[in-house]
């Protein structure tokens, strides 16, 4: 019981969420409109951290979505989501999972709807990227650090 009582009390809040940047382009349109829809999806995800204050950090994920009808761009999607966290008494060994991978799957629901919205406002099919598994790439990123990931904080069922 003392150990409890001298150790700080663990809080996570998000404070924010808001779209960093955003951008869409459809370089090939309207021709592209008269193509087949067989497209070619390539997807790319980038996260990023910074510390703001002693407790507050921005952690934001880009999205970025390119789709080609044969040798053509129908769009390109960036969409680079972004959000404020308060993290309060983590150590340093589990404030890694916690911005690594706790919070990009915080913010990526909302970037793909940003990315969802502007593919059926840009005119074409609808488009639901597939959830991702941050927990597993922030391990990897870890293991090409050539560093051991730190176990997530222990989650309730």
């Amino acid at each position: 019981m003392a150990e409890e009582a001298q150790q700080p009390e663990r809080q996570l809040a998000l404070q924010k969420i808001y779209v960093k940047d955003l951008s869409f382009e459809t370089p090939n349109s309207p021709q592209v409109f008269t193509l087949k829809w067989e497209p070619n999806v390539e997807f790319n995800l980038a996260t990023n951290t910074q510390q703001l204050q002693d407790t507050l950090y921005e952690v934001s994920i880009t999205v970025t979505v390119t789709v080609k009808l044969e040798d053509k761009t129908a769009y390109l999607i960036e969409v680079c989501q972004a959000g404020v966290f308060a993290l309060i008494g983590f150590s340093a060994q589990e404030l890694g999972p916690l911005l690594g991978s706790y919070c990009p799957n915080v913010l990526f629901p909302f970037a793909r709807e940003a990315v969802s919205d502007l593919v059926i406002k840009g005119g074409f099919p609808p488009m639901l990227l597939a959830p991702v598994n941050f927990d597993a790439l922030y391990a990897q990123h870890m293991q090409q650090r050539g560093e051991q990931p730190a176990e997530p904080p222990a989650r309730s069922h």
